[in-house]
């Protein structure tokens, strides 16, 4: 029974043709071009009518390669992988070759498995009067979300219930709004997605002392999102005080992430589950922060740098380093004192 009602709410696979893949993703094709793909699985895993890949690209450390013998073995009747593998593959199965099958199941996955469109605007939805469309029909607003006037939303907007858009944000083209997020105070780029509870443009942790009291310091900034920027649920945005927050275009933020009040983050990052940048913080392009960092105010981490988990930075990371440990440091130096610790913890047992 369970089963059953699984497969009436669970992800629904759009029927494909080996070929149809073939020609929308540009890659060669080897066999039946009228093999029907009824889903993707794991390639030790695949059955009949699924699609797998085999790859042996090493993008970075979290991605294994698999033993041979698992394509050899593989049920699937597609397989996605590069043409030097080729021997390796069953005989009489449908190959779709590239040399990233790894990047090329990422969009076949979108292409199998794509939500149904939903468009029109729920007659329990609050839309103020004063709110720009750019392209009203292709628009979807659900139950209980609110947009309030002054807000811009551009052509292919998904808005879920109970979201809610403020005056004067703008909204680009193609994003998604999941349900229970909160914008505020913002501009947000084409393709972007806004996760479940996200709060975006709410004021900055500010505040100054006079005469021994805490005092608010008002924020007048606003949140910049680039294009195909993602923002994790429960994930906070501040809006700057005087100057915007911004996170560059492809920027990809995990959930429970927290980014102070003028932090200006580059394109193409990531961010992991539970990092925190402290006002004034500027992360470059392409950097990696793992889970847990924490990033001091004004620190600037450069380009294509990387910091490890429940790392805290107090000083600048330089363009391509790899820092770690509290307080963090060149990786190297954070292992050698760490070995240096344990021989020393250990003879003294």
């Amino acid at each position: 029974m369970l089963k059953f009602i699984r497969s009436l709410f669970g992800p629904k696979a759009t029927k494909v043709t080996a070929g149809e893949l073939a020609n929308k993703f540009g890659l060669e094709l080897r066999g039946d071009p009228k093999t029907i793909i009824c889903g993707v699985a794991p390639i030790a895993e695949a059955k009949p009518g699924q699609i797998a890949f085999y790859s042996t690209e090493q993008n970075s450390s979290a991605f294994k390669i698999l033993p041979i013998e698992v394509l050899e073995n593989t049920k699937a009747s597609v397989i996605l992988l590069q043409p030097e593998q080729v021997e390796h593959a069953p005989h009489g199965r449908t190959l779709l070759l590239t040399p990233s099958p790894r990047g090329n199941i990422v969009k076949i996955l979108g292409e199998i498995y794509r939500e149904k469109p939903r468009f029109g605007i729920s007659p329990d939805a609050i839309v103020e009067r004063g709110v720009f469309f750019r392209s009203k029909k292709t628009v979807y607003i659900g139950q209980f979300a609110t947009v309030e006037r002054g807000a811009v939303i551009e052509a292919n907007v998904k808005i879920y219930p109970g979201a809610y858009i403020g005056r004067g944000v703008t909204i680009g083209n193609g994003t998604i709004v999941q349900t229970g997020a909160h914008i505020e105070n913002a501009t947000i780029g084409a393709n972007c997605v806004i996760y479940p509870n996200a709060v975006i443009g709410k004021d900055g942790f500010g505040y100054t002392r006079q005469n021994g009291k805490n005092v608010f310091i008002p924020h007048v900034g606003r949140v910049v999102l680039g294009n195909r920027v993602s923002v994790g649920a429960n994930s906070c945005i501040d809006r700057g005080a005087m100057t915007d927050t911004v996170v560059g275009e492809g920027t990809k933020i995990d959930n429970l992430c927290q980014i102070a009040h003028g932090v200006v983050v580059g394109k193409e990052c990531f961010l992991a589950s539970g990092v925190g940048l402290a006002g004034g913080t500027v992360v470059g392009d392409r950097a990696l922060l793992a889970g847990h960092v924490g990033v001091a105010n004004g620190v600037k981490i450069g380009d294509d740098a990387e910091v490890g988990a429940n790392s805290g930075v107090f000083r600048n990371v330089p363009d391509g380093a790899k820092h770690m440990g509290y307080p963090a440091g060149p990786g190297t130096e954070f292992m050698r004192h760490y070995a240096w610790l344990r021989k020393h913890v250990n003879s003294n047992d």
